[in-house]
């Protein structure tokens, strides 16, 4: 592919919907509906495990398979309410924009640059969190939750699409050179960042568990 299949759009079109305004592909604006939807439904579900273990703490949560894959024992960790409040709250207010922003994109909707690049920091941060989680997961709680692994992948997406399209109609300055590699070989970047993460979650959990299943 020659240039993303996720974004095509003009820039600065007046007739379209404003001068200095920037709008989005329809497969982006899909993009950001879907893995928002995901990142949502994710954190509706953790939401309604969290409450029924403070109910019940002996409460088992349906993605609780084996001592490594246990999502209750991730949603009972400190680092499960590093605001005070269960993480995957936050989740539902983060994806639920994302939706919204997606959906409005959908119906034409076009923004200006600063919109852009407040979406851009706020995919990146929730891609360090998630990132952060992960390494806590792995190494610190020694479990993984199912759930929480998908709203690690949809926000790597978010963010990584996010950047491509602020690069691609130069929300972000970046030279010719990097535009074009970006835009020839968008699908790189999210290909290796969730190969490093299936390799650590393999890594991690090889000689414990994962060998013995075959």
């Amino acid at each position: 592919m020659t240039t993303t299949a996720v974004d095509d759009v003009s820039l600065d079109d007046e007739q379209a919907g404003g001068a200095g305004t920037i709008g989005a592909g329809r497969g982006f604006a899909l993009l950001l509906v879907i893995t928002g939807a995901l990142g949502a439904l994710a954190s509706w579900v953790i939401t309604l495990d969290k409450i029924e273990l403070l109910k019940d703490p002996n409460f088992k949560p349906a993605c609780s398979f084996n001592p490594i894959i246990s999502c209750g024992s991730v949603m009972q960790s400190k680092q499960a309410e590093v605001f005070g409040f269960p993480n995957p709250m936050a989740g539902l207010v983060g994806f639920g924009v994302v939706i919204a922003i997606g959906v409005a994109l959908l119906a034409g909707a076009r923004f200006r640059g600063w919109y852009w690049i407040g979406l851009n920091i706020g995919t990146g941060l929730a891609s360090v969190f998630c990132m952060w989680l992960m390494s806590q997961s792995l190494y610190e709680i020694n479990a993984l939750c199912l759930w929480c692994t998908l709203t690690w992948c949809v926000t790597i997406l978010m963010f990584w699409y996010t950047t491509v399209h602020n690069i691609k109609h130069g929300i972000i300055p970046s030279p010719a050179g990097l535009r074009t590699a970006v835009l020839e070989f968008h699908w790189v970047v999210p290909v290796l960042w969730y190969g490093v993460i299936a390799l650590l979650i393999l890594t991690r959990w090889w000689s414990t568990y994962w060998s013995t299943l075959l």
